[in-house]
């Protein structure tokens, strides 16, 4: 059997994906990234094949994307994030039928992309200038309201009345209105429902820059936190799907592509 990598080198985190000839995906591992993006992305590379029993000897394509895929110089092909997340999707959500829309919430930046009925990304908008609709930004509400990022979501569910407004657009200055929030004695879970909420209006802002289509697909490590995601499909007014493992869609997209490249260069 031939085996084929998708290594997905983020700012935060670092995202692998095993698939074999016929596409399925047979393994995924994640790591912190960390300062030296080559050296981890090999350990957690050599570490996944090993839990897999496989042999570096099978690997016969690997294909980088994300942040760094420049600084894996083993790569036999690097390839744009939008395109491998865009690949990533539509197999991951073959169950759910056509996906027209995707949402992706990384570390340090957001994203939606639009894609037409064949898969062609057809648009896409991206906001990486502030942290504060991003998932660094909810590691640090977390922090500051000292609970799990894993705690979100049971917290955003127990908030009541009308969500609180967290207005800033700067993730320093929402963190300060936070803390304003607490100082007034306004609870933990309707301020987390306040954040989400206000992340949840800003992607669908991102959304509407490329089109809202039916279709929509939420990834990267926040799609987890099943809070957001109520917030996101309220302000948006439609149903999102959220894939078994949303944080590999990127990683498993390079690797299929992997499997395309290498089929189309042994015909």
């Amino acid at each position: 059997m031939k085996y084929f990598v998708g290594i997905d080198i983020g700012s935060t985190a670092i995202k692998i994906s095993v698939a074999d000839e016929n596409k399925n995906l047979v393994g995924q591992k994640i790591s912190a990234s960390g300062s030296m993006f080559y050296k981890y992305a090999q350990e957690t590379l050599d570490l996944l094949l090993k839990e897999l029993n496989i042999q570096a000897s099978d690997v016969v394509y690997t294909v980088s994307t994300g942040y760094g895929r420049k600084l894996y110089k083993e790569a036999d092909e690097n390839i744009s994030e939008i395109t491998a997340n865009a690949i990533g999707a539509r197999a991951a959500a073959k169950e759910f039928g056509e996906i027209k829309t995707i949402i992706n919430i990384g570390g340090q930046d957001s994203k939606a992309i639009s894609l037409d009925i064949e898969g062609n990304v057809t648009n896409f908008a991206m906001n990486d200038r502030c942290a504060a609709g991003t998932g660094k930004f909810l590691d640090v509400v977390a922090l500051k309201l000292e609970i799990g990022v894993d705690e979100l979501s049971d917290y955003h569910f127990k908030a009541e009345g009308t969500p609180l407004s967290v207005s800033s657009t700067c993730a320093v200055f929402a963190e300060s209105e936070i803390i304003g929030l607490l100082g007034n004695n306004h609870s933990v879970a309707d301020i987390v429902c306040g954040v989400h909420y206000s992340i949840a209006k800003r992607i669908v802002k991102l959304v509407k820059r490329v089109g809202v289509k039916e279709g929509i697909y939420f990834d990267g490590g926040p799609a987890l936190n099943g809070g957001l995601v109520s917030a996101i499909e309220n302000e948006l007014g439609h149903k999102i799907f959220i894939p078994e493992f949303p944080q590999i869609t990127t990683s498993y997209g390079a690797a299929l592509m992997g499997v395309d490249s290498y089929n189309y260069e042994n015909r």
